[in-house]
């Protein structure tokens, strides 16, 4: 079996590689950008520079991979990014997308393809619609949440259309190690850690605490992708969450309480959203039914093993 992986050197991506090579005996083909470092992370793993919004180019990969199996991760996955940039995001997000769509219905070949949603995709609660199914109403406040909806709703189509085997998920939440300091808890974590090297003042900058949402595990995110791809319902999407609402407050409280130094708490308005969520968390039962997938590492231990990447990162002159 072949195994393409879009945005195989982002976070998810690197962590989605890591389980298959893992847990599968899959010939693997990454796609990064921009070019690869030298060399190659593993004998079934093989890296190439793509750009995805070229259509020729992904043509040329299909036809040169020829691929069992396609998780399309990559994206430009910041909310505030999105805003700073729509169009960019919009097109980054749905072209890459519409182009392997095209390469996979052209290509005539058995191949299972997973979309990767966001539960961005549903917006706002009103009071009684928590926690999100699959059923709730999308209403997208956002250039990233509206990109979504259109990846979406494209691998609805191509499988309504033309029978092309797309699973869809609506994960929400996740963080890891190796996650980008421009999110929550690796913003929190990389500041303790640089903190505790003497690399700055013994200040916490923060944006909005009272926020609520649903965390996963990243490695137990990929573990679902895998189990979606192979054992989901072509046609239909899965929310992948937790069920569990957890507050921005807590989460910082819970690294506050791994810190080796006392640290002060100060808000900085510039890291609130023009548009913001109070509380978000979903239901996953559909795809609990379907494959018998629960989240396995306790939020803690996902805490713990942030700050755990962030003190190494620091340690290694890798943040300056």
């Amino acid at each position: 079996m072949r195994a393409l992986i879009t945005g195989a050197g982002g976070f998810v991506g690197g962590h989605l590689c890591a389980y298959l090579l893992a847990h599968t005996d899959w010939e693997l083909l990454g796609t990064v950008y921009p070019d690869p470092a030298a060399g190659q992370p593993a004998a079934r793993l093989r890296l190439r520079f793509a750009d995805l919004r070229d259509p020729v180019e992904v043509q040329a990969l299909m036809e040169d991979v020829q691929p069992d199996y396609i998780f399309h991760l990559a994206a430009q996955s910041f909310v505030p990014t999105s805003f700073a940039d729509p169009w960019d995001t919009l097109e980054n997000n749905i072209r890459a997308q519409l182009n392997l769509l095209e390469a996979v219905r052209r290509s005539e070949r058995a191949v299972r393809m997973l979309v990767v949603g966001s539960n961005e995709e549903y917006g706002a609660p009103q009071p009684d619609e928590l926690p999100f199914t699959e059923e709730s109403p999308l209403r997208p406040n956002n250039p990233y949440a509206v990109s979504k909806v259109a990846q979406d709703f494209l691998g609805l189509q191509y499988y309504l259309a033309y029978g092309v085997e797309v699973v869809r998920v609506r994960p929400f939440n996740h963080t890891g190690p190796g996650q980008a300091a421009r999110f929550v808890a690796p913003a929190f974590a990389s500041q303790i850690a640089r903190i505790e090297a003497g690399l700055q003042p013994p200040v916490m900058k923060v944006g909005n605490l009272a926020a609520a949402r649903d965390f996963t595990d990243v490695r137990d995110i990929v573990r679902a992708y895998h189990l979606a791809v192979t054992e989901g319902e072509p046609g239909e999407v899965y929310n992948l969450a937790s069920g569990r609402a957890e507050s921005v407050q807590r989460l910082l409280e819970t690294l506050l309480s791994y810190a080796q130094v006392e640290i002060r708490v100060e808000v900085d308005p510039d890291r609130y959203r023009p548009v913001d969520v109070p509380v978000a968390y979903g239901n996953a039962e559909k795809f609990r039914q379907q494959t018998g997938w629960t989240p396995q590492i306790p939020f803690a231990q996902t805490l713990q093993d942030v700050l755990a990447y962030w003190r190494e990162q620091v340690g290694r002159g890798q943040v300056g």
